[in-house]
């Protein structure tokens, strides 16, 4: 048996790469077609993309594991399906092996955070184009791109903030799911196995560490509201 910080140690590393990978995925995806949908309101563009989130959505993520195996991993066999391949040991950097093995999870993982994201920023975005001063700016004669990157998308991102960081805190404490589909030996597994072997002191442990993470989550949205709204003041 080994020390609880120890299996942890050893399965952090995991979990934040998938996490890392996955979070960006939804962000890179979410976020702009959320855009899009908004500023193409009830277009083929619009609806296109909310079809696709919705879908998003609803599919489960280890059915959407599994089907990733079995088209990449069994019909083509372009990518690996299971297990992980550490970033870095004593022989160098493995980029390519450590990105391969997480492809799959990350889009497995991904899809519907980034269906979520899609969701808000769409919803944020309309908001902020209904408010008179953006009437204002296109009134000046500021250009659309202006209009919606300087004014539109920056006022609308408190909310979509919010959920990015409550997305990112639930990657970090391990995908459950797709960690036990994918075989990736993570926090999720970790938490699982621990309880199913009824080895309490790691549960605990990983519960303990879920709630640092999300603490932190949480102090770096804060921070970015800040950033984001130079009205927000933190003060004693």
């Amino acid at each position: 048996r080994l020390p609880v910080v120890d299996q942890i140690k050893t399965a952090l590393p995991r979990s934040i790469s998938l996490a890392l990978i996955s979070f960006i995925l939804a962000v890179a995806i979410g976020i702009p077609a959320g855009i899009i949908s908004a500023t193409r309101r009830y277009t083929i563009w619009d609806h296109a993309a909310t079809l696709i989130a919705f879908t998003g959505l609803a599919m489960p993520s280890f059915w959407l594991g599994i089907i990733l195996i079995i088209v990449f991993g069994v019909v083509l066999n372009l990518l690996p399906v299971f297990g992980y391949f550490p970033l870095f040991d004593s022989s160098g950097i493995h980029f390519w092996p450590w990105f391969s093995h997480l492809i799959l999870p990350a889009l497995a993982t991904g899809t519907g955070s980034a269906a979520i994201l899609a969701r808000q920023t769409r919803s944020a975005m309309l908001e902020t184009l209904s408010q008179d001063y953006i009437r204002t700016a296109y009134a000046k004669g500021l250009s659309g791109r202006v209009v919606i990157w300087r004014h539109a998308f920056r006022n609308s991102l408190i909310p979509v903030i919010t959920v990015m960081g409550i997305i990112l805190a639930l990657l970090l404490n391990g995908v459950v799911i797709t960690e036990n589909v994918f075989a990736i030996k993570g926090l999720g597994r970790l938490l699982v196995d621990s309880i199913l072997g009824r080895d309490y002191p790691i549960v605990q442990g990983v519960i303990l560490l879920t709630a640092i993470l999300f603490i932190f989550a949480n102090f770096v949205v804060d921070i970015l509201y800040a950033f984001i709204n130079p009205r927000i003041r933190y003060t004693d």
